[in-house]
């Protein structure tokens, strides 16, 4: 599971041996960043246990211990909107 933006994860032990207290963590991207095969960085807040966020953090984990909590919702899907022609009309100067 590649997590996405939005996404609500539970992060412990077995994503990485520096969670002995596991996390609530909401993803706000996954970094770019050079890693182990299986390991990624992600950006995004801590969560404390009403869902708020407390802390911004950078976690290098493995993919496989993260365990999604609550999925990003869907993207709305764009809609286009049609313009009207600008009327256009003389006008008097002086």
């Amino acid at each position: 599971m590649l997590p996405r933006s939005g996404d609500v994860l539970h992060v412990t032990r077995a994503a990485s041996v520096q969670f002995l207290r596991p996390i609530m963590f909401r993803v706000i991207r996954v970094l770019d960043w050079p890693t182990y095969d299986g390991w990624l960085w992600l950006d995004g807040y801590e969560l404390n246990a009403a869902g708020d966020a407390v802390n911004r953090r950078s976690i290098f984990v493995q993919r496989e211990g993260l365990q999604q909590v609550q999925a990003a919702p869907e993207p709305r899907p764009h809609t286009v909107r049609t313009r009207r022609p600008v009327a256009r009309t003389p006008v008097r100067v002086g």
